[in-house]
C-alpha cells in the first residue's frame, strides 16, 4: 500500500507535523523573549551611563567577549546591537507577534519609523513572508511604492492601499535591454505567479489569462484577471510595452465597464482596472480618467531591480508631481 493512501500513516504523520510545529513555535518564542530581555537589560544599563557613545564602544565589546567565552556563538557585538535595536523598536513584549522569526525582527528593527515597521510586520504575517521575501520587500521600498503613501493621504480599505507604482518584476527573468512582447511578459508572469502575487500585494487570487468576453457585436480578450478578496472585487490587468496612449486608457476603461456589466456578481464591488506599462506619459495620465484614481490606474513596471537611490528618486518625483497637480 502506498504510504499516502494509508489512513493510519496519514493520521500519525499529521500528529508528528503538528507536534514539530508546536516545538518550533515554542523554541522561537523563547529565543525572541531571551533576545528581547537581553536588549532590555542593555538599554536600561546604557541609560545609567553618562556617555552613551563610550558605552556602546567599550561596554558592549567587553560584554560580547565575556558572553562568547561563556556561551559560544550568537553573542558577538553585532548581535548584541541587534538585540538592543530589537528592544528599542519593540519595547512592549506582549505586543510582539511570535509567528515571526528572529531574522524577521532583526530586519524590522532597522526601519526608521513605526509606520513602516507596522506595515512590514503585518504584511509578513498576513502573506506568510519568509525572511528573504521580507528583505526583498524592504530593499525594493514596497512601503513607499504604495499609492496611499505616495499620495500622502489615508485611504483605508481602498485599492490605494494595495496598488504600487512602480512594480518591480526582476524575478520574471526578462532582459530590460531587449524589447519584450506583451505576450512574453504575460507568459512569464504566469510562470512566476507566486512571486508575482507577492509583489502585487495582499488579497489577490488569480482568475484567468486572456479571458474571453463576448458582446452582441464583438469578442474581447483581457490579458489577466484577478480577484481581491479583501476589497471583494475583480481586478483586470492590461499589459503594455512602450509609452502609454489615450487608446490604451480608453480600452481598459471600456474593459472595466464591460466587466461590471457582464461578469461582476451582485455581492462584488466595482471592478478595478490596472494598466501595467513600461513607460508612462504623465500628461496623458493627468488629463484622462486615470486622474480620478477611482476605478482605473496606471503603474509602471521595471524588469530589473534598481538601486535604492534610483528607486527613491522615482518615488520622490511621483510625490512631487502629485503635490504640484493638487496645487493647481
Amino acid at each position: 500500500m502506498i504510504a499516502n493512501q494509508n489512513p493510519l500513516f496519514s493520521e500519525i504523520k499529521e500528529i508528528i507535523l503538528q507536534s514539530r510545529q508546536r516545538v518550533f513555535r515554542t523554541a522561537n518564542s523563547v529565543l525572541l523573549e531571551t533576545y528581547w530581555e537581553i536588549g532590555r537589560v542593555i538599554i536600561e544599563d546604557e541609560q545609567k551611563g553618562k556617555d552613551r557613545a563610550d558605552y556602546g564602544k567599550s561596554i558592549l565589546k567587553n560584554l560580547a567577549n565575556l558572553l562568547t567565552l561563556e556561551f559560544g556563538k550568537g553573542f558577538d557585538e553585532r548581535n548584541l546591537n541587534n538585540m538592543r535595536a530589537f528592544y528599542k523598536a519593540f519595547p512592549i513584549w506582549n505586543a510582539l507577534r511570535t509567528e515571526l522569526s528572529w531574522t524577521h525582527y532583526r530586519l524590522l528593527s532597522r526601519l526608521n519609523s513605526n509606520e513602516k515597521i507596522n506595515y512590514y510586520l503585518n504584511e509578513s504575517i498576513q502573506n506568510n513572508w519568509n525572511s528573504r521575501t521580507l528583505q526583498r520587500q524592504i530593499n525594493s521600498l514596497a512601503f513607499e511604492r504604495i499609492l496611499e503613501h505616495k499620495s500622502l493621504e489615508t485611504k483605508a480599505d481602498t485599492i490605494h492601499n494595495l496598488i504600487k507604482d512602480p512594480y518591480i518584476f526582476e524575478f520574471l527573468g526578462l532582459s530590460a535591454e531587449t524589447k519584450n512582447s506583451e505576450r512574453s511578459i504575460e507568459t512569464s508572469i504566469i510562470d512566476h505567479l507566486q512571486q508575482f502575487l507577492l509583489e502585487f500585494g495582499k488579497g489577490f487570487a488569480f482568475v484567468a489569462r486572456q479571458q474571453h468576453i463576448v458582446t452582441d457585436t464583438s469578442d474581447f480578450y483581457i490579458d489577466l484577471v484577478f480577484y481581491n478578496y479583501i476589497l471583494k472585487c475583480f481586478v483586470i490587468i492590461d499589459l503594455k510595452t512602450g509609452s502609454l496612449s489615450h487608446q490604451d486608457i480608453g480600452q481598459i476603461d471600456m474593459y472595466v465597464r464591460m466587466y461590471d456589466d457582464l461578469k461582476k456578481g451582485e455581492s462584488d464591488q466595482p471592478t478595478i482596472g490596472i494598466l501595467l506599462c513600461s513607460e508612462k506619459d504623465e500628461t496623458i495620465v493627468k488629463y484622462s480618467v486615470l486622474a480620478d484614481k477611482k476605478s482605473v490606474f496606471a503603474s509602471q513596471y521595471l524588469l530589473y531591480m534598481p538601486t535604492e537611490e534610483d528607486l527613491k528618486a522615482i518615488i520622490e518625483n511621483d510625490i512631487q508631481r502629485f503635490k504640484l497637480d493638487n496645487e493647481i
